[in-house]
């Protein structure tokens, strides 16, 4: 199950955020031939991933913002895109391209750093736009909870599509990262689920003096 499209237009044409997904797409293309050579694939992830071992060493700390542009599969990546894709640019129209780029920007060093938080003696490679999308999709919840989201669910070869409140969609996957979070192991698992949390936190943070400014639940409303 999965959100692929939102019922909320923005007002302006989202420059930042399609060039953030450009970026990401380019840089995962430099080097897509290369997954299966393990000897490439370690070089770059100790040179641009987000290691917590390293950091507590006191070195790596470039990879905080570095690893948010990486990805470790096409669908890690289409799947970042795709989040995105439907929530980057409404708060990219609420706060503007340039306050954007720093905003999203943010959001991934806070969800790293919350990540290292929870693993800091880690030795494994942190990759993913995840939490700097997860930090967009917080905003997302304070401003438009009421927003009408499409998803479509898949089981086996069937599949439906429902249209939901962005309050119940985002609420589910957030629900879902604190279970993966607490019921896993931050050293062993496969999802940086705290990276993940920290970005959404960071996100409704971020985004709050402006949801304030705007007459907070008068906005709903």
């Amino acid at each position: 199950m999965f959100p692929f499209r939102d019922h909320n237009p923005s007002g302006r044409t989202p420059y930042v955020t399609y060039t953030l997904i450009a970026l990401n797409v380019l840089i995962f293309l430099s080097y897509w031939a290369e997954l299966n050579n393990a000897r490439y694939m370690n070089t770059l992830l100790l040179d641009w991933a987000m290691v917590p071992a390293f950091i507590s060493n006191g070195h790596g700390q470039a990879g905080l913002l570095t690893s948010i542009f990486l990805h470790g599969g096409v669908m890690h990546l289409l799947g970042n895109m795709l989040f995105l894709y439907i929530f980057g640019d409404n708060i990219e129209d609420e706060v503007g391209s340039v306050k954007f780029l720093g905003f999203y920007l943010a959001g991934g060093l806070m969800a790293n750093l919350a990540q290292y938080a929870i693993a800091p003696g880690s030795d494994v490679p942190v990759i993913g736009a995840s939490g700097a999308v997860a930090s967009v999709m917080g905003a997302y919840l304070l401003l438009f909870p009421k927003a009408r989201v499409d998803i479509i669910l898949i089981f086996i070869v069937f599949f439906k599509i429902f249209t939901l409140r962005a309050w119940i969609v985002l609420g589910i996957w957030i629900a879902m990262q604190f279970w993966g979070g607490f019921a896993s192991d931050p050293e062993a698992s496969g999802v940086a689920y705290w990276a993940h949390i920290g970005g959404f936190v960071a996100g409704l943070l971020m985004i709050y003096p402006r949801w304030r400014s705007k007459g907070s639940d008068e906005f709903w409303r």
